[in-house]
């Protein structure tokens, strides 16, 4: 079976509307690639699910390039690994050659290792563990320093001095200093006494780390200010990071740009939405089809419902007409498709997956009209705005059964990207436009915990290598996505803007769905005021109620209401404030 990849079909647009950017140079796309190199975990999880995890058919795409943001992710771990790897050997060969004196050092690391990691990732951390980790930053921080003091009195001080201040005859805070190195050399191993040209060497080291974290710090400068700086980044054809030479690489990029933007989606049971983002505000509404009066009904299949409400939602691109084509709105380049869910259970090779136009439309042409379990057919709603990092994505299915006519809408929006991938532009504008001091002495300052970051990423590096080697994940049957790359890179919250705009989007989108399946069914000669009156509820928020004949019902927060038999059952409506009970409620039901 063919996997060619099948280009999307172009949407009607106005003659005047410039097209929208493509997905692999979208500002989301750039942002997340920027995000590689800014969060080592992001960066993990990355090439975990799409590089590590191949069996894994890779999440919908919405506004954005897997792939690419895949190879940057790779490369940014090539560079960092390259870097830790020079930056371990260099504290290797500092460990005789100092006597022990540089690795007095690694105990400031750990502590602000120690308080990165009681600190964590999550932003909202609980007040007692932010304190804990500041207070072991603050101590790290002081005891580097005080051991730097120490390292350069000892370098010029003579050996007389420091016999002296072994045996107790210099006092004060410099006898304290050039105790300090050869006692806690002695306490790790190393020996009791540091020369001069020890502590000289110690010092020539640390310059050597900061010059590594330094350089690895300015080629991600480099890199913002290149091939992902805006006006490049839509050139995907001269990035370096796409020009790896990798076989897996290569391999799993092709899969990957055919699977993401196909309209056949291969999902895994627990998560069918993957990459859509937030579930927000599901409509499921049921409605009995009934003749209206003096029509005769005539049969109404699903198809005919969808295609009525898709040539509605087309309208929506069109501008007012008093504002001309000029005007710029994101629903003007809103996106209609029609897409098919798949189990992937049952496949027995990733590249058995039916991506292929002729299996799509046999999918589709067969799923459009069943009452759907497994696979399931959608009209496809998507509006990308703010430059893609907003992605409002409807999902409508329409099914009639029974005389009863379902209509399903599930909306899901994809949060902004998140902010300190946002801010990448600004540090590295900072870092490069910094003068020469400050960049030493931020250099100067990752020098303490480097040998900790270092060895930790070197250890994934091998852990990840292992798992390649002794996984089987190439031989392992195919899984749907577990999480979308996209999804891992949002915020967790939106401006006011952004949501005014989800609302906009939203409203328009359901008001045209609503008001074609109307349409439909007004055509084909059935009534629509159940529905009418259902919609309006379900989109105040209320829920529509057929009958109250036998039953019991409250209303407000505080009512309560209980049945006994047909003739006492009773509503109780709360007051808040008022003169008294309202009337066929006890005394003791009202609200207060």
């Amino acid at each position: 079976m063919s996997t060619a990849a099948v280009p999307q079909q172009p949407q009607p647009t106005p003659p005047d509307v410039p097209p929208p950017m493509p997905p692999h140079a979208s500002e989301a796309t750039r942002l997340l690639c920027a995000g590689t190199y800014l969060d080592p975990a992001y960066r993990d999880r990355v090439i975990e699910e799409l590089y590590l995890h191949e069996e894994r058919i890779v999440a919908p795409s919405l506004g954005f390039d897997a792939a690419r943001v895949l190879a940057h992710a790779l490369r940014a771990r090539r560079l960092e690994v390259g870097w830790a790897a020079l930056i371990v050997g260099l504290w290797i060969v500092g460990w005789p050659l100092t006597g022990g004196a540089m690795t007095v050092y690694l105990l400031p690391g750990l502590l602000l290792a120690m308080g990165v990691a009681v600190r964590g990732d999550d932003s909202r951390a609980p007040a007692g563990r932010r304190a804990m980790a500041l207070a072991m930053r603050w101590l790290g921080r002081m005891v580097f320093a005080v051991l730097l003091a120490a390292t350069v009195v000892t370098a010029f001080s003579s050996r007389e001095d420091a016999e002296a201040a072994r045996y107790g005859y210099v006092g004060g805070l410099r006898g304290f200093l050039l105790g300090l190195l050869p006692g806690l050399a002695g306490l790790v191993g190393g020996r009791d006494t540091v020369s001069a040209l020890q502590a000289w060497l110690a010092l020539v080291l640390f310059l050597a780390l900061a010059l590594c974290a330094g350089v690895q710090r300015s080629l991600f400068a480099r890199a913002l200010g290149g091939e992902l700086a805006p006006k490049r980044f839509p050139d995907a054809a001269s990035d370096p990071a796409e020009r790896a030479e990798s076989p897996r690489f290569q391999r799993l990029r092709e899969r990957i740009r055919l699977e993401q933007r196909f309209p056949l989606i291969m999902y895994r049971e627990s998560r069918p939405f993957c990459g859509a983002g937030q579930a927000y505000d599901t409509w499921v509404l049921a409605v009995e089809m009934r003749p209206a009066d003096g029509k005769e009904p005539r049969p109404l299949s699903n198809r005919a419902v969808l295609e009525t409400v898709r040539s509605l939602l087309k309208g929506l691109r069109l501008p007012p007409q008093y504002a001309g084509h000029a005007v710029r709105d994101r629903l003007r380049w809103l996106e209609l498709d029609e897409c098919v869910f798949l189990p992937v259970e049952g496949l027995t090779r990733r590249e058995d997956a039916p991506y292929s136009q002729e299996a799509f439309e046999g999918h589709r042409d067969r799923a459009v009209e069943e009452g759907a379990e497994k696979r399931r057919h959608f009209l496809r709603v998507r509006v990308g705005g703010w430059e893609e990092e907003l992605v409002v994505t409807v999902y409508v299915r329409v099914h009639t059964q029974g005389r009863m006519l379902m209509l399903e809408i599930a909306p899901h929006v994809l949060m902004p990207v998140r902010e300190d991938f946002k801010d990448a532009d600004r540090m590295a504008h900072q870092f490069r436009s910094n003068s020469v001091f400050g960049r030493a002495t931020w250099a100067a300052g990752q020098v303490p915990a480097s040998a900790v970051r270092s060895f930790l990423t070197l250890c994934q590096a091998i852990g990840h290598g292992w798992q390649l080697l002794t996984g089987g994940y190439g031989n392992a049957l195919p899984d749907g996505p577990a999480l979308s790359v996209r999804e891992l890179g949002a915020a967790r919250s939106r401006s006011l803007f952004q949501q005014m705009d989800v609302d906009r989007y939203l409203r328009s989108v359901q008001d045209r769905i609503a008001h074609g399946v109307r349409t439909a069914l007004s055509e084909h000669g059935y009534q629509t005021g159940e529905f009418v009156q259902k919609v309006v509820n379900i989109s105040s928020g209320g829920v529509h109620i057929d009958s109250v004949a036998s039953s019991t019902f409250a209303i407000g927060t505080h009512a309560r209401a209980a049945s006994t038999t047909a003739d006492d059952a009773h509503t109780t409506f709360p007051t808040t404030g008022g003169p008294g009970p309202q009337k066929g409620a006890d005394n003791d039901d009202h609200g207060g």
